[in-house]
């Protein structure tokens, strides 16, 4: 059996199994998804793919749970989240390696990942550069992406000076 196999296995008996389990909801996993995250993050850092494997495996039960758990309240199907996904990472990848973006330097790529997401996000509604930045990213996080998408359309000065007087 597979480690995803059994991680599947353990989800689907949640309503017969571990009391600790069926009192979770999507609420109190998120904080353990969390430093699941951190862990992967924390080995990749370390360059300790013995432990990475682990931890990727402890991400991706949390996965699984979250699937199980959404499928319980009829809201989505386990297979939704395991087929190749219309979320953005996977759509705006497949069209920045396609065969005619490939050509140029990784700041051009940059710039046309940027094009995608800024069309993605008129699609969806987003009048602003930052109304897809998660409000649940850490304060430093958050505060770096959203300096990131301003510099990306001409916010970005040296001294305070000049950004000051812009802004006001």
């Amino acid at each position: 059996m597979t480690a995803c196999s059994a991680s599947c296995a353990a989800c689907a008996t949640r309503k017969n199994g571990c009391p600790w389990d069926k009192e979770q909801t999507f609420a109190t996993i998120a904080p353990y998804t969390l430093e699941e995250t951190y862990e992967v993050l924390d080995a990749i850092q370390r360059e300790d793919f013995d432990d990475l494997r682990g931890e990727l495996g402890d991400l991706l039960f949390q996965v699984v749970f979250y699937a199980q758990m959404a499928q319980e309240r009829g809201t989505l199907l386990t297979l939704t989240i395991s087929a190749p996904p219309s979320a953005t990472s996977w759509s705006v990848a497949t069209r920045i390696s396609s065969a005619r973006h490939r050509r140029g330097n990784s700041t051009e790529v940059l710039a046309r990942w940027e094009q995608i997401k800024s069309a993605e996000r008129a699609e969806k509604a987003q009048h602003s550069a930052l109304d897809d930045i998660p409000h649940s990213l850490p304060a430093l996080m958050r505060a770096h992406k959203i300096q990131r998408r301003c510099s990306a359309v001409g916010f970005d000065w040296t001294s305070l000076g000049p950004g000051a007087r812009q802004s006001a």
